[in-house]
């Protein structure tokens, strides 16, 4: 298993010896999606699921104490209201979350392995589509308060953009492992809907793949390796020893 990270600075240097060792000895690829290269059809699955009519101006889907640093955000991706006249309000949430986030998705570690992978299998756990649709089914109520954490930790992301990207070059598990408790992922029930309970699909696919001769590598965001309800700890669960390699 390999935790990726979806976005680095151009010319990172993230591999090991360790790392290219796995790459070159798995027989298939197990990813999130697998077409993130392909920029128009995620473009367009986000387009077709973002979108609703007659929405309510997304300041008023905020507590009105985050209206303020809801225009700063804002400001600061040089977005304006009108660019969510009709976006639904967890694909607001996502658009928002991207202003402060530091890296190119194109230098990101997960299409980096996808493309060492070419004319080998790769298998989808949830595919483009799949995904956001987790996020779409979301109730309003969720989605709301996924947007309200985002603007919230606005400013905290601001002062501290690069933190878990270094903790990912520096194999800090612990602060990974905090950060699946944190932001918008505090709330049981996003939490439950957007980690923990994919977690729990993938391992009921995953288990079957191992028990074929076949050797897969697992690279999926690191958030999701970690921690007690993690897929490591899920894989011990169900009988397998797992090693950490440096």
């Amino acid at each position: 298993m390999l935790g990726t990270i979806h976005a680095l600075p151009s010319g990172t240097r993230w591999r090991t010896a360790a790392i290219d060792r796995v790459i070159d000895e798995a027989d298939l690829l197990v990813v999130e999606i697998a077409g993130l290269r392909d920029r128009s059809n995620l473009a367009s699955t986000f387009a077709e699921l973002a979108a609703s009519p007659g929405l309510p101006p997304l300041s008023e889907r905020l507590p009105a104490e985050l209206r303020p640093q809801l225009a700063s955000l804002m400001e600061r991706g040089g977005l304006s209201p009108e660019a969510f006249a009709n976006r639904e309000t967890w694909a607001a949430a996502i658009t928002l979350a991207q202003i402060d986030a530091t890296g190119d998705p194109a230098s990101g570690a997960d299409r980096a392995v996808i493309e060492e992978f070419a004319g080998r299998p790769i298998v989808e756990f949830e595919g483009a589509y799949t995904q956001l649709s987790i996020f779409d089914r979301l109730p309003e109520g969720q989605q709301r308060g996924m947007l309200a954490a985002i603007v919230r930790e606005s400013e905290k992301t601001g002062r501290d953009p690069a933190r878990l990207r270094g903790a990912w070059l520096a194999g800090d598990a612990a602060t990974i492992e905090q950060s699946t408790r944190e932001g918008f992922l505090a709330d049981p029930a996003l939490r439950e809907a957007l980690l923990t309970g994919r977690n729990r699909n993938w391992i009921a696919a995953l288990v079957p793949m191992l028990a074929k001769p076949a050797r897969p590598l697992v690279a999926v965001g690191t958030a999701h390796l970690v921690g007690p309800e993690g897929i490591a700890a899920l894989l011990e669960a169900n009988g397998y020893r797992i090693r950490r390699l440096s």
